[in-house]
């Protein structure tokens, strides 16, 4: 797994310094105090205006975001991406920046989206469904080489590739595509059946 080189981890007083710094200088008020102790965890609180952390007014100044590790991002792009109740709460995500759209097309974050989120309506269906559905499913997600499989073999009548996805699908132990697949065998919807 690549992470990012130099600081890993940022110093905790620059942040700090810097919130301070953004706070003295915003105009609005907030229901908290920037730069203060939290109560919870004895911690410092960091500044939620990504543009005003470290705003020295220098060249060449780095967003705290930067410095975070990658294995730490998609790690929260893992559970992200689990969690995801629609397609829209994981792929707006994507739509962010550079680095979350790199991150979270990752084959570890693809292979544990949940089922929700690869979930689309036959009348929106796309090329760019298909291709994210694809990444899925070579991601080595069950569900969504089930899905794929399933719209290959029925709406696309690719069989055979359709039958291949519930098949990867099924040495998972995806109870739904070892079903399909027996309702396919006892059919011969799958192929030539010799009598």
């Amino acid at each position: 797994m690549r992470t990012r080189g130099g600081n890993s981890y940022p110093i905790r007083g620059v942040a700090v310094n810097a919130c301070n710094t953004a706070a003295e200088k915003s105009t609005s008020s907030t229901n908290y105090k920037r730069g203060r102790p939290d109560f919870t965890a004895g911690e410092y609180m960091v500044c939620r205006k990504k543009s005003r952390l470290i705003s020295t007014g220098k060249k060449g100044e780095t967003d705290l975001f930067d410095s975070l590790p990658d294995d730490l991002v998609i790690s929260i792009l893992c559970k992200l991406s689990s969690s995801a109740s629609c397609p829209s709460d994981f792929i707006n995500v994507l739509f962010t920046c550079k680095r979350l759209n790199g991150l979270g097309l990752h084959s570890q974050v693809l292979s544990k989206a949940s089922p929700k989120s690869f979930v689309i309506k036959a009348k929106k269906w796309s090329d760019s469904a298909h291709r994210f559905l694809k990444l899925c499913a070579d991601a080595g997600n069950a569900e969504a080489c089930y899905t794929l499989g399933m719209i290959r073999f029925y709406c696309l009548q690719n069989r055979g590739s359709g039958a291949s996805l519930m098949a990867k699908a099924a040495i998972s132990s995806h109870a739904p595509a070892l079903y399909s697949l027996a309702v396919i065998q006892f059919n011969g919807s799958g192929g030539s059946k010799e009598r």
